[in-house]
Formats: C-alpha cells, sequence, structure tokens
C-alpha cells in the first residue's frame, strides 16, 4: 500500500524581551536556578499578572510579517494541568481567540516553491523545568529538582495547518520560520538554550484517502536533524504498525536521540480536557488599528520583498534571491558587495556568496558575521573577475590567500605580488596557441576527424602552457578561429 505523510508543526517561539510576559523578572539566560523567578512566577497568594507589552508587539510584528489578521480583541485562558515545575496548575494561553489568525510561509524544497497556511499564533507563558539528572537530594537521595527561571518566560505558538508531506518539506518550513523570526528581532533564534522548540504532529494515511489518520506529537525538538529523524522514524513506525494489524494511538512522544526512536511521553490529551477559561486576572488585549500601524512603521524590510526586489532590480532567479533572504545578515552583505560592483555583476556576487565563501564558512562553522572576508573586500575580488584582470579560476586561488589574511585581505595586493593578472594580449595568447598545436599534431587531427573532446584537451594544453592565466574566453574564441581557418 502507498502511504502518504500528513505533517503539522507547532513551534514555540521566546519572545526577545527583557522580562517575563506578566512579571518584571528578567528572562536572562543561564542564570542560577531560581534567581530569576519573583512572587508572580512563583504564584503566591495575591499576586497577579501584568502583560508585557513588549511581547504583544512582537506577536503583531510576527501576523504582518506572514499576512496574517490581528484580532483586535484577543482573550487570555487559564489551561489547566498539572505538573511540578507550574507553581499555578495552569498555564495562561490564548484558547479561542489568540492576537494573530490565518497568515502563511513560503520557502523552497529541491528548488521548488511551496507555500504552508498558518492556522494562529498565540501568546503564552512558558513553564518551569525539572531537573531529573544528577541531583541529590538534602539527604543524598535521588530527587527532582525545580528551577522556575523559565516560568513566564514568554512564548509565541505559531501553529501551522497539516500540510506538509515529508520531513524534508517540515525542516524546510521551520528553517524558513526560524530565519523570518530572528530576522524580525523577535527571537534570538538559539535552539540550544531552547529560544526555538518544534512540536510535530505526525500522522499517516492511505494514498488517495481524505481523512486523517490518527496523529503523534513530538514534543520539543530543537534541532532541525534530530527533528528530520525522529519525523522520519515516527512515519515508519506508524507504517509498519498499521500494516501490521496494530492501531496508532493518539498520545505524546519523545525523541531519543541517541537510539535514534521516539517513544511514548504520555497519553494525548484534547484541548477539553484541559478544561480552559478565560482568565478572571486579565482582561481582554485590545489592539487598535493604530498600535498595529506603528509596528509595521517600526519594521525591516521583509524577507519576501527583499526576495522580490533582487530578483526584479538585480536580475536574480528566484531560487537565488531565497537563498540570500533566508537569513538577514546574508542579505545585508550581499547587498554589501553589490554596492562596491559595476552595474549588471549582481548575479556573480549572488554565485560567489552562496557558492565559495558559503562553502569556507561552513567548513569552518562560521557565520557570515564572522567571515573573515568582508562585503567590500569580496566587492573588489569580483571587480577583478569583471574587468578580466584576472579568472574566475584564479580569483579562488585569491580567495583563499583573502581568507587566511595575506596581505590584509586584499585582492589587489594578493594578485600584484603574486603575479597573478591575467593574460589579455591576442598576441601573447595567439602565440601559446601555436606552440601548442605544433606541439600535440595528433589532438588536432582528433579534433579534425570530430572528436570534441580533443578541442577541451587543447584548451587545457594551452592554459597549462600560460600558467593559468590566460584569458579563457579569448583562448577558447583564438583557437576555434585556427582549427577552422
Amino acid at each position: 500500500m502507498e502511504w502518504e505523510i500528513v505533517i503539522g508543526l507547532e513551534t514555540h517561539t521566546q519572545l526577545s524581551t527583557a522580562s517575563k510576559i506578566f512579571s518584571s523578572s528578567s528572562t536572562q539566560f543561564g542564570s542560577l536556578p531560581n534567581s530569576q523567578a519573583n512572587a508572580v512566577d512563583m504564584a503566591l497568594p495575591g499576586t497577579l499578572p501584568v502583560l508585557n507589552r513588549g511581547a504583544v508587539e512582537r506577536a503583531i510584528c510576527l501576523g504582518l510579517a506572514v499576512g496574517a489578521t490581528i484580532a483586535n480583541r484577543s482573550v487570555f485562558a487559564r489551561k489547566n494541568y498539572f505538573y511540578p515545575d507550574l507553581p499555578k496548575n495552569y498555564q495562561i494561553s490564548q484558547f479561542e481567540l489568540p492576537i494573530v489568525v490565518g497568515g502563511s510561509l513560503s520557502f523552497f524544497v529541491d528548488e521548488q516553491e511551496r507555500t504552508i497556511r498558518l492556522t494562529r499564533a498565540h501568546l503564552e507563558e512558558d513553564a518551569g523545568k525539572s531537573l531529573h539528572e544528577n541531583f541529590v537530594g538534602p539527604h543524598g537521595e535521588s530527587s527532582t529538582g525545580i528551577d522556575l527561571n523559565r516560568a513566564g518566560t514568554p512564548l509565541l505558538e505559531i501553529v501551522s495547518e497539516p500540510e506538509m508531506r515529508s520531513a524534508a518539506e517540515a525542516v524546510a518550513y521551520a528553517r524558513t520560520l526560524h530565519s523570518l523570526v530572528v530576522w524580525l528581532g523577535i527571537c534570538d533564534g538559539n535552539m540550544q538554550e531552547g529560544s526555538f522548540r518544534v512540536d510535530a504532529n505526525v500522522s499517516v494515511r492511505p494514498k488517495g484517502q481524505v481523512e486523517f489518520g490518527t496523529r503523534c506529537e513530538i514534543k520539543n525538538l530543537n534541532s532541525f536533524r534530530f527533528m528530520e529523524r525522529a519525523i522520519n522514524y515516527e512515519v515508519q513506525r506508524q507504517i509498519e504498525l498499521i500494516e501490521d494489524g496494530g492501531t496508532v494511538r493518539q498520545e505524546t512522544r519523545l525523541y531519543d536521540a541517541e537510539r535514534d526512536e521516539t517513544r511514548t511521553m504520555r497519553s494525548k490529551e484534547d484541548s477539553n480536557d484541559y478544561r480552559y477559561f478565560p482568565d478572571p486576572d486579565l482582561p481582554p488585549l485590545m489592539v487598535t488599528d493604530e498600535w498595529i500601524e506603528q509596528v509595521r512603521q517600526t519594521m525591516p524590510e521583509l524577507p519576501a520583498q527583499k526576495r522580490t526586489r533582487f530578483e526584479r532590480d538585480m536580475a536574480l532567479t528566484g531560487y537565488d534571491a531565497a537563498q540570500l533572504t533566508m537569513h538577514r545578515h546574508v542579505a545585508d552583505y550581499f547587498e554589501a558587495v553589490c554596492a562596491a560592483l559595476p552595474t549588471g555583476q549582481a548575479k556573480l556576487a549572488a554565485n560567489w556568496i552562496l557558492g565559495e565563501l558559503s562553502a569556507a564558512l561552513n567548513r569552518e562553522t562560521l557565520d557570515i558575521s564572522q567571515s573573515p572576508v568582508n562585503a567590500p573586500q569580496l566587492g573588489a575580488l569580483i571587480v577583478r573577475i569583471a574587468d578580466g584582470t584576472i579568472s574566475n579560476k584564479i580569483a579562488r586561488d585569491v580567495f583563499a590567500a583573502m581568507w587566511t589574511g595575506e596581505h590584509s585581505g586584499s585582492a589587489d595586493a594578493i594578485i600584484e605580488a603574486r603575479g597573478l593578472k591575467q593574460i589579455s594580449d591576442t598576441g601573447a595568447i595567439s602565440a601559446m596557441i601555436d606552440q601548442v598545436l605544433a606541439a600535440h599534431p595528433e589532438i588536432v587531427e582528433e579534433y579534425r576527424a570530430g572528436k570534441q573532446k580533443a578541442f577541451n584537451s587543447l584548451v587545457g594544453q594551452i592554459m597549462k602552457a600560460g600558467r593559468g592565466k590566460a584569458n579563457p574566453q579569448q583562448v577558447t574564441a583564438l583557437l576555434k578561429a585556427k582549427l577552422e581557418a
């Protein structure tokens, strides 16, 4: 039987406010346990929550970026459940009336564009953290500790429609959403610190069936690599279970990276199990059109807008423009390189940034903001390619020298010191060609007998004679003319 995979993602994005969503406690990561939990976070009697305006504005910003509707009236509710790291025994969230409704996110998978609709995005508070490992109680017994530093940290939960059909597609969506929230400045995106966590709802159904299968939720995936592996494992588990005559149970599962498998955490609750009701301590959140417009005016140019501009004004392909706008630092770097170039060289700049520069950064696990070759330096190198001073091949050697800081990363200084200027003198190239043709008459005869590979062989010999510095376009044109004469 052929199976179809159905995936929907719930993404918990920690908002970049200095204080928590309903209290004045700091959200700084890495502080001593329970040093950032005040009376409100600990739910001491008589304390009341006060909504953080900055968290609301970050939610509005995300809604505007994805083309969603910003609700003028939204409501906070109590999501009731008991867990040791949740002192109130309920989580303040939004249920029936969220602040952001609808919207969509576009991204590329294998150079094919996909658009996934969003269901909603709602504000809520995070819970604390239970520490189960290597924690010893007052009498030396194995114990569980509770750290309430995260309790009350502002989250924006972004929920997609179940429209993804592979783990690769889900990862591409999550990467694009991650890039967007960092681009907007509403989240630092640090997955190791838990700032961006994904829950994947996964089910399978026979190809052609309209009804969804029973879904399982994989919780707290904080790595794109683990996310893909977890989804693929869960898909295979469900298919094998059904084909063996079993039934998939609705449940919450965890991914064990060491064993590369998902395992049961608990049975999956439905919304009515949480007994949602409006929080009596918080009035409805009223967002005026004027407030929405104020937020809009503070937003940077969005990735989609920048991508359209790159395609329209710089003649880039949709794929190249999408890759360059995945990260704000990359887009800014590209524009800074183009500022140093003559008109019409944007495509060459894109090729270098997505090719040679990207490969070098990946080898050393560096962000583009840490690149040893800055944008003006790369621009100066590309100028020398464009004006014919050096070939693209020699430029790679110059780039390698720039990367190590030779001559302070100056392309011109490296070209001059190493004597790498391209030979474009027609007479000199013609002489090289004559020398090679005289030395290899057998290859010439092969070419004239119809063997096209012989032509490339001759070009290689000429480039070797010129120590790689002969202008390749001139070599090709002059060689072809001589052979056809």
